[in-house]
């Protein structure tokens, strides 16, 4: 085995005798005595070193002064032995998340598996696990110690990564439960964000609309304070077309941490999170722990979405996109208790296409259908935003106008009147019918009390009125008329 000797201190070796003196005693073999026990001294240090080799990959002591005065092997570390003897043993200490935690240099009593991390000479970090005792003079004054210490660098990180996907799964494992326990889309986000925010330390966490328009609000969903002071720095990084997760600083320090996603319905979406000012920076633990709950959130948005188009679908006519009659009477209702807190009037309106019968019979039901949308897109551009329009069901229609009386709704009839013929024409071309439209007006007023049963009825008589007069114009029913 290769000698090491700018590992050892040559003062430590006991000196070797030039010659035998005559009348040194005899060992074993006829071998003076000195002979042998040299042999023996070379024999035990070479089967100590094999011994070492084989069971760690560092050896190491030091003096009274903490001072390497040996080391093994060379280099040690990386480490030119030379360069290390004589110095102080603490240089090699290095710090493991911000802390030097046990020194193995400087032990008052014997240790074992006790893990140190120590520099290598690129700066890079090495963790040994060590077992070491301090040296003792005759009178038992501490004057050093020695160890043995085993690369455990792997292990450690695998441990680290293991501990951390552990932590990791438990955190997500309880979103998740937050998240089963609600029905709601909406309930079921406040119960995921909140649940991050506490699990990473964040003042606040958002989710935000990348591609935010008028129609949509930017901020979709949040939790905690402070997100106006962020937002916009959130978004900035959003927008970088980056799906790993981004850090930036917020002008007031709030540190930022943001991850984007897209749903199964091609919305740009994104996670937002941020600390108070002079908050720890984000750890890679938790870049990944708020990767994987972006996952949870882009399916709670995917719900969401779905969730919305169901009832929009139980509310809605599918061929028109206008209300159905269930939703019909249900909005009206809630407007009525409005209007007469209020005190204002509104007017409902019934339209009924007239010889659609005939021309759907002739031509079919795609014709007719047809002719179903180009009605509903009639009576939806004939009133303001904020009314309601419905499909009651076939080729009848109602409005509902929110304080207007019966003159601001014969307006729009005689609009429906005129284009209605005009409008359809071009559908029914090559039918021989004319189709036009028979309307009938009714309007609540606040002092009468009248319920919605009673306005309809009123509304409808007024419409099977025109039918029976000629069809293609409009009447209002008066109190008196019912």
């Amino acid at each position: 085995m290769k000698r090491m000797s700018t590992a050892f201190d040559s003062s430590r070796v006991p000196p070797t005798p030039s010659a035998v003196e005559p009348d040194t005693p005899a060992g074993a073999g006829g071998q003076p005595l000195a002979d042998t026990l040299r042999s023996a001294l070379l024999d035990s240090r070479n089967r100590w070193r094999e011994l070492v080799s084989l069971t760690a990959d560092f050896a190491f002591e030091t003096d009274v002064w903490g001072r390497f005065v040996f080391l093994w092997p060379d280099p040690a570390l990386g480490w030119p032995a030379a360069t290390l003897l004589g110095q102080p043993a603490e240089l090699l200490l290095a710090e493991a998340d911000g802390v030097i935690g046990f020194n193995p240099f400087r032990t008052t009593s014997a240790v074992r598996r006790r893990r140190a991390w120590l520099k290598r000479p690129d700066g890079s970090g090495i963790c040994l696990t060590f077992a070491a005792a301090p040296l003792a003079d005759s009178e038992g004054r501490i004057i050093g110690s020695r160890g043995l210490g085993q690369d455990t660098t792997e292990q450690d990180s695998y441990d680290a990564a293991m501990a951390a996907a552990l932590r990791r799964g438990e955190v997500l494992d309880h979103i998740l439960r937050c998240m089963r326990r609600e029905v709601l889309a909406p309930k079921m986000m406040e119960g995921v964000l909140t649940s991050l925010a506490t699990a990473v330390g964040a003042e606040g966490v958002a989710v935000l609309d990348v591609l935010g328009d008028a129609s949509r609000p930017a901020v979709l969903y949040q939790t905690g304070s402070s997100l106006s002071a962020t937002l916009h720095t959130a978004l900035s990084l959003l927008q970088c077309d980056n799906t790993d997760p981004q850090v930036a600083m917020a002008p007031d320090g709030r540190k930022v941490l943001v991850c984007s996603s897209q749903t199964r319905f091609a919305e740009q979406t994104g996670l937002a999170l941020w600390r108070i000012p002079g908050g720890r920076d984000w750890d890679s633990e938790e870049r990944v722990m708020v990767s994987s709950a972006t996952a949870i959130v882009r399916v709670i948005l995917d719900h969401d979405t779905i969730q919305r188009e169901m009832a929009r679908q139980a509310r809605t006519d599918p061929l028109t996109g206008l209300l159905n009659r269930r939703a019909f009477m249900e909005e009206m209702g809630r407007r009525l208790d409005r209007l007469d807190r209020e005190g204002l009037p509104g007017t409902l309106m019934f339209a009924d296409l007239d010889c659609f019968k005939q021309f759907n019979d002739a031509l079919g039901h795609e014709a007719g259908d047809m002719v179903l949308c180009v009605a509903a897109t009639l009576l939806r551009d004939a009133v303001r935003p904020g009314d309601l329009v419905a499909r009651l069901g076939g080729d009848e229609f109602a409005m509902w106008l929110d304080g207007a009386d019966d003159l601001a709704a014969a307006e729009r009839a005689e609009h429906l009147r005129l284009a209605a013929p005009r409008t359809l024409a071009a559908v029914a071309e090559g039918s021989g019918l004319e189709l036009t439209m028979s309307i009938g007006i009714a309007t609540r007023w606040p002092s009468r009390g009248e319920d919605i049963e009673t306005v309809l009825h009123r509304a409808d008589q007024a419409m099977y009125q025109v039918k029976r007069s000629g069809r293609g114009h409009w009447l209002v029913a008066h109190p008196e008329n019912t």
